[in-house]
């Protein structure tokens, strides 16, 4: 018998270099919260300041009062359009992954196909026909034409097949329907409990991206007074003069949502990473 692999442990440049990728990645974050809690003079400042200042809760005060930005309205505006669409992605798009791996349908194989290809088109292309359909829907200055888009995604669908294709045997599945189990029941009760990893690297991904959209909410709420909160973050930076304490401090805000979903759902998204690498 040959011996079993065993790791090789890291050497000191490893941790050295994964030491320096840390303290790049995390300082821009840092540096925005050091900037939201001090003063104009802070900005100015050679060397940059890094010490985080005492006003954190005054220049929170200035942005969440402006007249003009509705940055509350913005914070609630995105968490609702961030669950709905997330809630809406993981149900369709693991429906339909299991319909295209599991079922067998007239041409599936095509379908599948066009459903890749569209992601090779970018988004921007079809935004003056979306604003054309939701003003014809009468949806544009409302949530529903930034919620209507993205209730399904190409990747998504393309995701959950492939995840499915690897975690749920044939065998299992036409075990099931020779015991009478509807499509749905099959579903419910061994696809959905097979991709809970799957499920919530989608969930998170789509959260986070979802959350961070800025230019169709731009295009379809401008003008109105429920914006979405990268809209309201632009409308802090907009005008002939710019405080930067409270864009930055608007923003660290914004962020607090995606930093407490990647802390609380990190883990299942490299499960389901090691997982998916591992099976295919």
């Amino acid at each position: 018998m040959g011996r079993a692999p065993q790791d090789t442990p890291a050497g000191l440049g490893t941790y050295l270099l994964l030491a320096v990728t840390i303290l790049f990645s995390v300082f821009p974050l840092y540096w925005m919260f050091v900037i939201a809690t001090s003063d104009d003079e802070a900005l100015a400042m050679i060397p940059p300041a890094v010490v985080p200042g005492d006003r954190f809760l005054v220049n929170l005060e200035e942005v969440f009062s402006l007249q003009d930005v509705f940055f509350a309205a913005g914070l609630i505006n995105s968490l609702i359009v961030s669950t709905v669409v997330t809630a809406s992605v993981l149900f369709f798009c693991s429906l339909a992954g299991f319909a295209f791996a599991k079922l067998r349908f007239k041409g599936s194989g095509w379908l599948m196909l066009f459903v890749v290809l569209t992601l090779t088109v970018p988004n921007q292309l079809g935004i003056v026909a979306l604003y054309i359909v939701m003003g014809k829907l009468g949806w544009n200055g409302t949530l529903l034409a930034v919620v209507a888009p993205g209730l399904v995604t190409a990747f998504g669908v393309f995701y959950m097949r492939q995840f499915i294709v690897n975690s749920v045997p044939d065998e299992l599945v036409e075990s099931a329907r020779v015991d009478g189990a509807t499509t749905m029941r099959i579903y419910r009760s061994m696809v959905l409990p097979a991709i809970r990893p799957a499920l919530a690297v989608l969930g998170l991904l789509t959260f986070v991206a979802t959350w961070n959209d800025f230019q169709w909410p731009l295009i379809t709420l401008s003008g109105t007074d429920f914006p979405t909160s990268m809209v309201a973050i632009s409308d802090l930076a907009s005008g002939n003069y710019v405080i930067y304490r409270r864009v930055l401090a608007g923003a660290f805000v914004a962020t607090i949502p995606l930093l407490v979903m990647l802390f609380v759902g990190g883990r299942q998204i490299v499960r389901g990473i090691m997982e998916g690498a591992v099976k295919s």
